[in-house]
């Protein structure tokens, strides 16, 4: 088969299954196999899907759905593979089945990879086997505040902008995972002059999925903090270059920075590719390509 290549940024064109990168950089998952870290990232997958379909337990946590034949469908393998690696990631801890009984199929939750509980727990309720639990992706709770969210700028109490909690395990490891995805490190060597917004950017995400409110105000919109939180992690380098170059480009005035590149982050996934094809489309048009 002879294939073509990609020009410019043509590839944001098409939809991708997303594996996290700490899954290959991290030691904690470095016996877990290829495929089975694969597996994962088609259970994230169905995980945006579960929340469509009102997936959810009675304590708030989603489940997937996940058959043998279905696995071995996407994987193109035989049954003893496809159970080999579902007992990869539930020994790991990255997924935990439950049974239904009456012909019903399992019940998974997928775990969160990023947030680890402080001590590990045995729960007969959760089915584990030793292996230390993770938690959902919500930061902890705390009882909510009657602080008016349009006021995000003056508000002393609100850890979404005082930064409460930012020596928490909690933020520390999301702070590590925004560094590794978002290949920062790199960005920082790319754009020298740029290091202080880089760096207030990473803030602003870590302030948005840390954040204890239960919504957060997008471009003029309430959007459940879930919702922004889901969008932010699926930001990566090309984004956050994207959003550095549209604020280089902004010639209006700002009356919040904060809100507008919370705003310019949760969209980027969204609008990088129209604007990328836009450009080439103006260039194609002007004669320049």
């Amino acid at each position: 088969m002879d294939f073509g290549y990609f020009y410019e940024e043509e590839s944001e064109q098409f939809a991708f299954y997303r594996i996290p990168q700490v899954l290959f950089k991290d030691d904690r998952f470095s016996k877990l196999s290829t495929d089975a870290k694969v597996l994962y990232g088609l259970f994230l997958n169905r995980v945006s899907l579960s929340k469509k379909n009102h997936w959810v337990d009675e304590r708030g946590r989603v489940y997937v759905y996940y058959t043998l034949e279905n696995i071995q469908e996407d994987l193109h393998c035989a049954s003893q593979k496809a159970m080999k690696l579902l007992r990869e990631l539930e020994k790991c801890g990255l997924i935990e089945r439950v049974k239904q009984g009456l012909c019903k199929p399992d019940r998974i939750y997928v775990k969160n990879f990023i947030l680890l509980q402080k001590s590990p727990v045995r729960s007969s309720e959760n089915h584990q086997t030793g292996m230390v639990k993770i938690i959902s992706q919500d930061c902890p709770k705390s009882p909510s505040n009657n602080t008016d969210i349009n006021n995000l700028e003056c508000s002393n109490t609100d850890p979404f902008l005082s930064g409460e909690g930012k020596g928490s395990d909690a933020r520390m490891q999301y702070r590590n995972f925004f560094v590794n995805s978002l290949e920062l490190n790199i960005l920082k060597k790319r754009y020298p002059y740029d290091i202080e917004q880089i760096d207030e950017i990473l803030e602003i995400i870590l302030d948005a999925v840390c954040s204890k409110r239960k919504v957060l105000r997008i471009a003029g919109d309430d959007k459940p903090v879930q919702v922004v939180k889901s969008q932010l992690m699926k930001l990566n380098s090309s984004h956050i270059e994207f959003v550095m170059g549209s604020l280089k480009k902004n010639t209006t005035e700002i009356r919040n920075m904060k809100q507008y590149i919370l705003a310019a982050l949760y969209n980027a996934p969204l609008t990088i590719s129209n604007y990328y094809q836009s450009l080439v489309a103006h260039d194609m048009a002007t004669g320049k390509i």
